[in-house]
């Protein structure tokens, strides 16, 4: 999130926040040094040069989730998907014969209309 941007929402008491209360100071901010241990130990190769710029894009990135967390949302039920449709189902209909007794006639072992197959596990 860049600093003085253009942001009003509402705070879970229902006042609204000024953009002053989503500057990068007031939020849980990332420091380099932790940048450097989180690529150390997803194994992540940072060169020197990408550093601030990987600081600021995680920071970025927590600022977004600090302002979606600071938006009210009592009263509001969770949707599993934000379009309101159903699925349309076709409709369930054998579309091919039944051709089992052929593809058993053929196969290496089988027994009571089952396929037999060699045992794999102890």
């Amino acid at each position: 999130m860049k600093r003085g941007a253009d942001i009003s929402l509402v705070s879970r008491g229902g006042r609204r926040l000024p953009p002053s209360a989503f500057s990068l100071e007031t939020l849980m901010a990332i420091e380099r040094s932790e940048v450097e241990k989180i690529a150390h130990l997803a194994r992540l190769g940072l060169d020197e040069a990408d550093l601030p710029r990987t600081t600021e894009t995680l920071n970025n990135i927590l600022g977004l989730i600090d302002a979606m967390q600071a938006v009210d949302t009592d009263g509001i039920a969770p949707l599993a998907h934000p379009l309101e449709t159903t699925q349309r189902l076709r409709v369930d209909l054998v579309t091919e014969a039944n051709r089992r007794e052929a593809y058993q006639a053929v196969a290496p072992a089988v027994e009571d209309g089952l396929y037999l197959v060699p045992k794999v596990i102890e």
